[in-house]
């Protein structure tokens, strides 16, 4: 499957304080920026963090119940490879990450098997990476 890099601009209410979450959290290299907002590549997609006020969502963050979880709404991020999601993770929690959700495998063993974390920028932007045992998968029915 071939897919286009998707563009995605968030709203955070603090600049500097974002880039240095993506940076040195996720290690993302920066393209064009300027004082109230920065391009960043995120995983060979376009993510765009924007100077805003505080959104309601960002002051608490509405959930729907998935699994056993409060899975936060609104939410984005991107679907990684096995393995690198695993490296993720671990680096995540060598971090002492503060999770939403923390790492699990969903359907264990199972057709549609997957792997998947929640987490929220420092500006409350919620973030889920996810990996397939099988990408035909992804969208199943």
């Amino acid at each position: 499957m071939s897919l286009s890099p998707f563009h995605l601009a968030i709203p955070v209410y603090d600049v500097a304080l974002a880039r240095a979450f993506y940076n040195d959290v996720f290690g993302l290299a920066e393209g064009r920026s300027s004082d109230h907002w920065v391009d960043f590549n995120f995983f060979g997609h376009q993510l765009v963090i924007h100077e805003h006020p505080k959104t309601p969502g960002q002051e608490s963050a509405h959930t729907n119940p998935v699994d056993g979880h409060n899975v936060p709404v609104p939410h984005f991020g991107v679907i990684l490879e096995w393995d690198e999601w695993e490296a993720l993770a671990e680096r995540l929690k060598s971090r002492h990450t503060d999770f939403v959700i923390e790492p699990y495998i969903r359907f264990k063993g199972e057709v549609g098997e997957q792997a998947t974390m929640f987490l929220l920028d420092p500006c409350g932007n919620a973030l889920e990476f996810k990996a397939f045992k099988d990408k035909r998968q992804i969208f199943a029915t």
